[in-house]
């Protein structure tokens, strides 16, 4: 297989990766930011915590594995993005730290306070993660500061430009709402009825959001970056939110999550596609940008890296499936059969 070939390979394996990422922990953190505003009782707040108490960990696997594959394929993106995000990616890690330790203390003592407590800390630092995250993207599609030697030549600051905290706060919608349609396929009576209320007031924010981020996207060209067009991708992505609200509307909580998910799935295709080949935009020049091609590892390892994923990737998949698959039962609130 010749060097180019595996490139183009590596980065559409990094990109399903992303997808995978934001796709499946997406409703994780959108269930995490629901959980003080959803869950009236303890018993409440419960079965929302166990209604993805035995995946949320599993889903944040995408995580580390995305950036142990750009590390390995593109070290030269990895270093770059990695070094010059280095204050955002630190605050996206505390948020994921104080998430994780509040799931496994916050029914280590009945004080309400203390479960208070944590609930609150699950939801901060879901919030915080998925800011960081879409802010990081969208800055990612606009372009940041890096000389001709690779070198990211901003701070935090210049990550938090008005297009950035946009593509951070449209993340953060699109996660509710994805994470109000999973806790409407595994919750049942009175709690069902209330996420789904939920979900029809998040549907219309994050559809505003979502079209003023791709008018933003178009109006300043940044879709053209790449060297591909996303033609109809996005509008694709725009039709299928609208499309989930009607089905939020007609409480078939199963094709609105499904139209979320392909929003969330169809986004990252379009950022993906409209970067190509490039992995960094560098807005002080474009011919300094990080591109598949200047950023990659040796021949030799892509293809040790292709053959190692053919083996282990499958293997990892069907456990995921599996585990979905037996704890696909939905959750009541009675508390004998609730875990956290």
């Amino acid at each position: 297989m010749s060097y180019e070939t595996l490139q183009i390979i590596w980065f559409i394996l990094i990109a399903i990766l992303w997808i995978g990422f934001f796709f499946l922990e997406g409703f994780d953190f959108g269930v995490g930011m629901l959980l003080p505003f959803l869950g009236k009782k303890d018993e409440e707040r419960r079965a929302i915590i166990n209604s993805i108490g035995s995946v949320w960990d599993g889903n944040e696997v995408w995580l580390l594995t995305a950036g142990g594959a750009t590390f390995a394929a593109f070290p030269h993106w990895y270093a770059t993005m990695f070094s010059g995000f280095y204050l955002a990616l630190f605050l996206l890690l505390v948020g994921l730290i104080i998430r994780g330790i509040s799931f496994e203390y916050r029914s280590k003592d009945a004080n309400p306070a203390w479960r208070n407590r944590f609930d609150w800390m699950i939801a901060i630092g879901s919030f915080l993660a998925a800011l960081l995250l879409g802010a990081a993207f969208a800055n990612l599609a606009r372009g940041v500061p890096i000389n001709e030697n690779m070198m990211f030549t901003g701070n935090l600051f210049t990550l938090l430009n008005p297009y950035g905290l946009l593509g951070g706060l449209t993340t953060v919608a699109i996660f509710l709402l994805h994470g109000a349609n999973f806790l409407g396929l595994k919750l049942e009576g009175e709690l069902r009825e209330r996420v789904n209320g939920f979900a029809k007031k998040l549907w219309i924010a994050a559809t505003v959001l979502y079209v003023i981020l791709g008018i933003f996207t178009y109006i300043a060209g940044f879709w053209n970056n790449g060297h591909i067009n996303p033609g109809v991708i996005p509008i694709a992505a725009v039709i299928v939110l609208l499309v989930a609200g009607y089905f939020i509307n007609q409480k078939r909580e199963g094709w609105a999550f499904i139209m979320v998910a392909l929003n969330i799935v169809l986004t990252q295709v379009t950022f993906f596609t409209m970067t190509f080949p490039n992995v960094m935009l560098s807005s002080t020049n474009y011919d300094w940008s990080l591109t598949i091609y200047n950023a990659s590892s040796s021949q030799y390892t892509l293809t040790v890296m292709s053959i190692v994923a053919l083996i282990f990737v499958p293997i990892v998949l069907a456990y995921q499936g599996w585990t979905y698959y037996m704890f696909r039962k939905r959750i009541s609130t009675e508390k004998k059969s609730l875990v956290y």
